[in-house]
């Protein structure tokens, strides 16, 4: 797996990490991740995926709903999240593989209210696996990679490689909370 540190440091884009990637990196990294996030709710029950964890850091800048700023996040949240974020990551890049212009946000998110069992979750990141790697199949044979854009204003332009890898460093930053989650959940249900 890619060290996506710097990006998360605000010390490299993904487009500087996408350098001299290509779409099979990025099929082989999304199983990497596919199977890190799967390896952390392995052993996931179906009260763990509603528990309300303590977490102190809570901070959704862009949640909603004021009351929803500092709402800790069960792990059916944070499953449904990354998931949607790095779809949507894939879909935007597809349409910068095929020369053309991103033009909006293409994403929908499981609501995470719905989300109540460990089947659930762990079905959602096989089906988002199954989704980002057929996207990546449905790249022409020769990407259009000189198709730059950028996400919002300031932010600096990507291409399809760093586009897709965008969504993979966003699954990485949530890996640390998931496997918070769980350590928080199984500690919970040894103690009762």
């Amino acid at each position: 797996m890619i060290d996506f540190g710097p990006v998360h440091r605000g010390e490299k884009t993904s487009q500087d990490l996408a350098a001299g990637l290509g779409r099979g990196d990025l099929a082989r990294l999304t199983e990497e991740m596919c199977d890190l996030q799967l390896e952390a709710i392995e052993d996931a029950v179906d009260e763990d995926v509603v528990f309300v964890p303590d977490d102190p850091d809570a901070d959704d800048t862009f949640a909603a709903s004021p009351e929803d700023v500092k709402l800790s996040w069960t792990l059916g949240h944070v499953v449904v999240h990354t998931t949607a974020s790095s779809e949507e990551s894939a879909a935007l890049a597809l349409v910068l593989a095929r020369g053309l212009p991103v033009t909006g946000r293409s994403r929908y998110e499981v609501p995470w209210q719905e989300v109540r069992t460990a089947d659930f979750i762990r079905g959602r990141v096989e089906e988002s696996r199954r989704m980002r790697l057929a996207m990546l199949k449905a790249w022409p044979d020769e990407p259009h990679l000189d198709n730059f854009y950028s996400a919002s204003e300031g932010r600096p332009p990507m291409n399809a490689l760093g586009r897709f890898l965008s969504g993979l460093s966003h699954d990485a930053s949530h890996l640390e909370q998931i496997r918070k989650i769980m350590g928080q959940a199984r500690e919970l249900r040894t103690a009762g």
